[in-house]
Formats: C-alpha cells, sequence, structure tokens
C-alpha cells in the first residue's frame, strides 16, 4: 500500500533472536535518549526553582513532575514496542479522532478554560492538551498522503487535499484560540513536503495566502494586535501587552553570562507570569545564564542532527512512511523550541508555546515523548534493516 519493500520484522519476529536481528539485539541512538534525559532533568530542577513562589510547596510540583517524567519515559518504551504499521494503515483513523477531540475542546462543559482559551479537555483528574495531539495526528497524515499519492502529490489538485484538512485542523486550533499550535502544524507539515520535493511554486502559492490570513487574523484580533504592538514596543507596553516581554528580558539582562545561581531568581517572585511554562527559558538565563541557555540549545541541537540522520537513513531504505513521519517529529520540536526561544529573547511575539520536555506540563510532556518513542522506533528498524542487509551478504 505505501510502496515499501518487505520488512522481515513482523511483529512475531521482532522479538525472536532466532530469526534474525531483534528488538534486543539492537541498542537505541544513544544521542536521542541523551539530549532526552537531560532536557527533562533540566526540565525537574528549573520547575521546582521557577514554581517555589506559586505553589509554596515545591516539593509537590517536583513530585508531580517526576511523575510526568516517569510516565513519558514509559511511553518512550511504549511508542518503541508498537508496530510501525499501526499508525502508518491507521492514519485516518487517528486523524478523525483528533478532528472530533479538537470540536469536543470547544463545547462549554467538556473544553477546560484557562486565561481565556479553551484548549483542553478534563477527564476525572487528567487535563489533556487537544492541540498536542493533533499535531501528531497531522504529522501522520500528511506522512501518510504523500506516499499513498506519491505519483499525483506533485500536482495541484494533488496538493489541495492534505492543505485542505491541514486548513480545517488550523481553524479549529485558532477557534479555541491556539494560534502558536496551528503555526507549528502548518510549518511542520510544510517541512514534510519540501523533504518530499514537492515543487517549489507550490510553496509559493500557499505561503502567500497563508501570510495574508495570517496578516488579517493579527489585524482584526483586538487580543492579537495588542500582542504584536506588546511585541515591536515592549517598554512602551510595559505594565499591559509588553509586561511579559520585558519581564523576561530583564531575566536575561540580569543573569548575565553564568547567572545568579540555582534558585536565586527575583523574576520568579510574582513578576514573571507562567514562569514554569512558557517563560521557563528566561528563568533559566537569569539563574544560569547564557551558558545554561547555551546547554539547552546544545540539547535540542544534538536531538535535530541524530534525528535529521534517522529520517534519511529510512529514506535510503526506501522507507518512506518512516522518513516522512520521522522529519516531522524532528520539525515539530524544533519548531516550538525556537518559537518558545523566540519569544522569550523578544524575537516573536508572545504564543503560549512551551519548550518542550522542560516546561511543566503533563500531556504535552507525554504526548512530545511518545513521539520521540515512535522516532528511535523508525531508528530501530534501520539497523534491523542494515542488519539484515549485511547478513545476506
Amino acid at each position: 500500500m505505501f510502496n515499501q519493500p518487505p520488512n522481515p520484522y513482523n511483529t512475531t519476529t521482532l522479538f525472536r533472536r532466532s530469526s534474525g536481528p531483534g528488538i534486543f539485539d539492537i541498542k537505541l541512538d544513544g544521542y536521542i535518549i541523551f539530549s532526552l534525559l537531560s532536557l527533562m532533568a533540566i526540565g525537574i530542577l528549573m520547575v521546582a526553582s521557577a514554581s517555589m513562589p506559586i505553589t509554596h510547596n515545591s516539593l509537590g510540583i517536583v513530585l508531580k513532575q517526576s511523575v510526568y517524567v516517569l510516565l513519558s519515559v514509559f511511553a518512550v518504551g511504549a511508542a518503541i514496542f508498537i508496530p510501525l504499521e499501526l499508525w502508518s494503515k491507521l492514519t485516518g483513523f487517528w486523524l478523525v479522532c483528533g478532528l472530533v477531540l479538537l470540536v469536543l475542546v470547544l463545547i462549554p462543559g467538556i473544553g477546560h478554560e484557562v486565561n481565556g482559551s479553551r484548549r483542553w479537555i478534563k477527564i476525572a483528574f487528567v487535563t489533556v492538551q487537544v492541540s498536542e495531539l493533533i499535531k501528531l495526528c497531522g504529522i501522520m497524515y500528511v506522512a501518510s498522503y504523500l506516499v499513498r499519492h506519491q505519483d499525483t502529490y506533485n500536482s495541484f489538485l494533488g496538493i489541495i487535499r492534505p492543505l485542505a484538512v491541514l486548513s480545517v485542523m488550523a481553524v479549529l486550533l485558532l477557534l479555541e484560540p491556539d494560534f502558536g499550535a496551528s503555526v507549528v502544524l502548518f510549518a511542520s507539515c510544510l517541512g514534510i513536503m519540501f523533504m518530499a520535493k514537492v515543487r517549489i511554486r507550490w510553496f509559493v502559492m500557499i505561503l502567500l495566502p497563508l501570510v495574508a490570513m495570517v496578516c488579517l487574523l493579527v489585524f482584526f484580533s483586538p487580543y492579537r494586535l495588542a500582542r504584536l504592538m506588546g511585541f515591536l514596543h515592549p517598554w512602551q507596553h510595559r505594565l499591559d501587552s509588553g509586561y511579559q516581554l520585558t519581564q523576561a528580558l530583564l531575566a536575561f539582562v540580569r543573569g548575565g553570562i553564568f547567572g545568579v545561581g540555582l534558585g536565586d531568581s527575583l523574576q520568579k517572585l510574582f513578576y514573571l507570569p507562567e514562569a514554569h511554562t512558557d517563560f521557563i527559558l528566561s528563568i533559566i538565563a537569569e539563574e544560569l545564564g547564557v551558558v545554561g541557555v547555551c546547554g539547552v540549545l546544545g540539547l535540542f541541537i544534538l536531538f535535530f542532527w541524530r534525528g535529521m540522520y534517522i529520517a534519511k537513513q529510512a529514506m535510503e531504505h526506501s522507507r518512506n512512511f518512516s522518513a516522512y513521519l520521522a522529519y516531522g517529529i524532528v520539525f515539530w520540536i524544533i519548531l516550538q523550541m525556537l518559537v518558545n526561544f523566540g519569544v522569550n529573547l523578544g524575537l516573536l511575539p508572545t504564543k503560549g508555546l512551551t519548550l518542550p520536555f522542560v516546561s511543566y506540563g503533563g500531556s504535552s510532556l507525554l504526548i512530545n515523548s511518545f513521539a520521540v518513542g515512535i522516532l528511535l522506533k523508525i531508528d530501530l528498524l534501520n539497523k534491523m534493516e542494515s542488519l539484515h542487509a549485511k547478513r545476506k551478504y
């Protein structure tokens, strides 16, 4: 169905050593694991520091974040053991599930509202951020579509269908409102299309209307226009729309090269809102300095390098769905990181996007980690195929 070579490593042979290389014979990518666990560890440390003035009980929130991290490690393991065919053959099902959740979150009484945005569904004691799920569903759909329609996706009609589906997702996200998530979703999927060598002229035709639509959304929305003005002139609006940005910039200035020391931030003392979520990078900058920020950036660069390598290897093995899915996951994580860095540094307007694996939050950490597990699964299949080819010769 996906024009991929027969995979000798089906669900039954995957765990048997006697039938060739199995999953227990191959090591996980150490670079991905190192970057993931390091970012999670930094996250626990900085969430504990940044949340102390809010909770008055840092131990409680540290334990909660630690539980999220532990569950996320299990999510990585679960993704590794789930057959990749479950995602490739059921992308339509996952897409419908994601769209249904996006509709449900908009219904009062079902969607959970926080700070004027209805982005969460509360199930018992668990609150799920739907936008994180829909990013993964959208990436899977585009990866599957490009493989199933590889003979036609380079035509105008061929590229319209996935764009229409993505547009529906983006509109539903904007109704929450979650402008940042819609931008990351669209950009990640366009990145997959670029790696699939979709013609440049289609990108031009896609991007021009998108830019025009973004401008209209900003200028006809008082909320977004205020954010834009706070971004362009933060010091003139330092008591209203530019307040978060000016406080974040002060944290960077105060931190300097080496920081003021772990736990010694002043900006987290009710000056900087969302210090443990969207603006945790500013607290890292204040307490650990430029050195700490560069360390976090270096871990993401390591993740990007290995992720792109894994995707490239999958493409060389003619496993196109795996390659496109890997590219999408890497673009998603890195784009969200870049947006978060840009917001904290005053290079982008505030978007409400957390720093992956570092910011406080359960559902985003779990879903991002599950996506990394899929990436590691793709890497394992690459290595198994290489070992199988060597043993044949």
